[in-house]
């Protein structure tokens, strides 16, 4: 047995495809006949729309096949059973752009999590269209690339955002209560690697000002949410949602403050479960692996 504090490295097999009898029983028997130690693993089906999902993660060390040889010896099994599948390793370290405006308590939480091991992960850079979270990235080491965005040449600025992306070869990104709407071009550039988190318990409040929206309509609860972003506004698949109790006798101010706990504790696990492989998307639903 390794020891506790071992590091070794895993993969990490996503799976997508119509549920039948034997799926689970192939994809563990491939990885055993190729010398693969299984970790995890971890499923679901939704026996409405007749479709199984999967996540498997195993050990490396005996494992003889490496991320070609695996593709096409494991092809025949996906052909027979209609998967669509990824593979991840451990060994691949993804590169994470943060994006924040004024309001920095989810950037400082990402960041103080990232620096004491918990969101393993590169973050090359951060963006925004305000100054205001300079100090806070200088603290950090980490580059910060203030670019504006004003009124009609929003298409400038995401195109400097973009090419800012591209030259660190960014692999995820987090809006970290960044106030602006992406358009459609930037989104579809990300599909599935672009995560926001929204100061409301979705789909109630969505848009601006919903903690001013939900002391209006009086509610017991308020809520925040972490979703992919799409392309229609506050509508992407949802990774994670928390709440807190709120009375009569709390404002809005009480209510933003409580919610900004909220707002950094789901953020920070969607990430953490994007980079840990433990999300698959189907319409607009998300599964989460344990």
């Amino acid at each position: 047995m390794p020891e506790t504090d071992s590091v070794f490295e895993t993969a990490v097999l996503l799976v997508d495809c119509p549920d039948r009898k034997g799926i689970l029983a192939a994809i563990a028997d491939f990885i055993y006949l190729h010398g693969g130690n299984v970790l995890h693993a971890d499923q679901h089906q939704d026996n409405k729309r007749g479709l199984f999902f999967m996540r498997i993660e195993w050990d490396l060390k005996d494992f003889d096949l490496d991320r070609k040889s695996f593709q096409e010896q494991f092809e025949p099994i996906a052909r027979d059973f209609q998967i669509d599948w990824q593979l991840e390793l451990s060994r691949d370290i993804p590169s994470v752009a943060i994006f924040v405006s004024k309001y920095q308590h989810c950037l400082v939480d990402l960041l103080y999590r990232h620096q004491i091991g918990e969101l393993k992960c590169k973050i090359p850079l951060i963006i925004s269209n305000h100054p205001d979270a300079q100090v806070v990235a200088g603290h950090y080491g980490i580059p910060y690339h203030h670019v504006p965005v004003e009124k009609g040449h929003k298409q400038e600025a995401e195109s400097a955002q973009v090419e800012l992306l591209r030259q660190h070869s960014v692999d995820l990104v987090v809006l970290a209560r960044y106030m602006q709407v992406l358009s459609g071009d930037f989104v579809s550039a990300y599909p599935r690697r672009i995560i926001n988190v929204h100061h409301s318990f979705l789909p109630a409040f969505s848009g601006a000002q919903p903690y001013r929206a939900a002391f209006e309509r009086g509610v017991k609860l308020i809520g925040a949410t972490s979703h992919y972003v799409t392309e229609v506004l506050d509508d992407g698949p949802i990774i994670e949602q928390d709440v807190v109790r709120i009375s009569h006798r709390d404002q809005v101010e009480d209510l933003t403050q409580k919610g900004r706990d909220l707002e950094r504790m789901v953020l920070a696990r969607a990430v953490r479960w994007h980079m840990d492989h433990r999300i698959l998307c189907y319409g607009n639903k998300s599964v989460i692996f344990d």
